[in-house]
């Protein structure tokens, strides 16, 4: 129907545009996210996908428990699923879509779709619509009809899918292919264990592995290394760039320097690299001075930094490795926030006063004398030393977002302060009580 006519059927209805290439995008992302239940998974277009369940189904204790895991984990995604499990490809599509859903038990196609209308044989809406102004609405009523009639007055389409979904036709599919991880493996004749073969593997391995990456446009972003030892022990290092990279040099070295935590046992007879992340990284034109570069990068003051970060979170951990990004934020604690250490920055409004180079975790409670209720405090008591103050400069009234929650929903008064060494403070006012936030320079 129209637009004007649903929404006159449905007065608060939600219109979204279609945009039929992001369906099919998303469409086949589901289907290979599907591979983690069977190796075969088709798309059928525009909103469904075909999965062989053949000789899966005792692994998760029969076709019932099959259908129930699948469709708890589609729904789970959010998706609002339809399942159908058959011995023929039209079958299920036909019972998913116009049955009761669930299965069609093995060799009963033929009874179970004779009551379903006959738009679920996969056939053109238009042939569909000259079917029923004959009276052929069911798929049972074509079961006695000559094909040879049925050929000649709707063409052999129509057959075709009426004997596929019965089973007298092989239905060929196209699977798709699982994606899979940019990946070498080395094999050795005799198993290693020593520092130094184990450096000279690594390095052999990370400068295939670019090279391979090089050829499909892509850089690493994290990388896993799996030792298979003689034992059948397998030790594993994992490690992460902050940008894409393919420097065979830059990432060895991440690999070599942890691989202490790696026990080789009694010998290791091989050993995989995984580039289990990847991003896309375009070959960039070197000059004469950065010629001793790798393709990784451009020899230039960025990628020394990116390779400095990538060290630092090796040895450090990802979480000690950061930088603090301004935020548009009148409220002290919610003004800076911590980003990844090369994420990409922007621009933000800072206040125009200024503000203490260091900021308390949590403001502390401190004890004041002051002249007037409203004035600034002519001494405070912080950790039971007492500061007399000299100069103050306030107060700077700051009201949180209103869009916040939380309990704490009052003004604060802030002030400026200096005691008698030059020290500089700043206090605020809190309904009454007066707290510390910070200390200037």
């Amino acid at each position: 129907m129209d637009v004007a006519h649903a929404q006159a059927l449905v007065g608060d209805l939600a219109l979204v545009p279609a945009v039929p290439e992001s369906d099919a995008t998303g469409l086949a992302l589901l289907g290979d996210w599907c591979h983690r239940f069977g190796p075969i998974v088709a798309v059928d277009a525009p909103d469904g996908l075909l999965f062989d369940a053949g000789g899966l189904a005792h692994l998760y204790g029969g076709e019932d428990r099959l259908l129930e895991v699948l469709e708890a984990r589609l729904s789970a995604l959010g998706l609002a699923v339809r399942l159908g499990l058959a011995d023929t490809v039209g079958a299920a599509w036909a019972w998913a879509r116009f049955g009761p859903a669930g299965i069609i038990e093995s060799c009963a196609q033929h009874a179970a779709l004779a009551s379903l209308p006959v738009a679920g044989l996969r056939i053109e809406a238009a042939i569909a619509k000259r079917l029923g102004q004959l009276g052929f609405g069911r798929i049972g009523q074509l079961y006695t009809l000559p094909r040879a009639s049925l050929t000649r007055r709707f063409g052999p389409h129509l057959v075709t899918r009426l004997d596929q979904a019965l089973g007298a036709v092989e239905e060929p599919v196209a699977p798709l292919t699982p994606v899979e991880d940019p990946n070498l493996c080395l094999g050795f004749a005799e198993p290693i264990a020593t520092p130094e073969d184990l450096t000279r593997a690594i390095h052999h391995l990370c400068a295939g592995l670019c090279r391979m990456l090089a050829e499909h446009g892509l850089g690493a972003r994290r990388l896993l290394l799996v030792c298979h030892r003689v034992d059948g022990v397998n030790g594993r290092i994992g490690i992460g760039t902050v940008r894409a990279n393919r420097d065979a040099g830059h990432l060895a070295r991440l690999l070599l320097e942890r691989l202490d935590t790696i026990d080789p046992g009694f010998g290791i007879e091989a050993m995989r690299l995984i580039a289990t992340r990847t991003d896309l990284q375009a070959p960039e034109q070197l000059g004469t001075l950065h010629a001793n570069h790798s393709d990784g990068g451009d020899g230039g003051g960025d990628a020394e930094l990116d390779m400095l970060v990538d060290r630092l979170i090796g040895r450090l951990g990802a979480a000690h490795v950061y930088r603090m990004q301004p935020v548009e934020s009148d409220w002290p604690e919610h003004a800076m926030h911590r980003v990844a250490p090369m994420a990409e920055t922007y621009a933000a409004a800072l206040p125009v006063l200024p503000r203490p180079v260091r900021l308390l975790a949590y403001p502390e409670p401190v004890e004041t004398t002051a002249l007037m209720p409203d004035h600034p405090p002519a001494q405070f008591i912080w950790h039971g030393i007492r500061h007399k103050v000299v100069h103050a400069d306030g107060p700077e009234r700051l009201t949180p977002e209103w869009w916040r929650g939380g309990k704490d929903r009052a003004e604060r008064d802030y002030f400026q302060v200096e005691d008698e060494s030059g020290r500089r403070f700043w206090l605020f006012r809190q309904d009454r009580a007066w707290f510390l936030h910070g200390f200037f320079a």
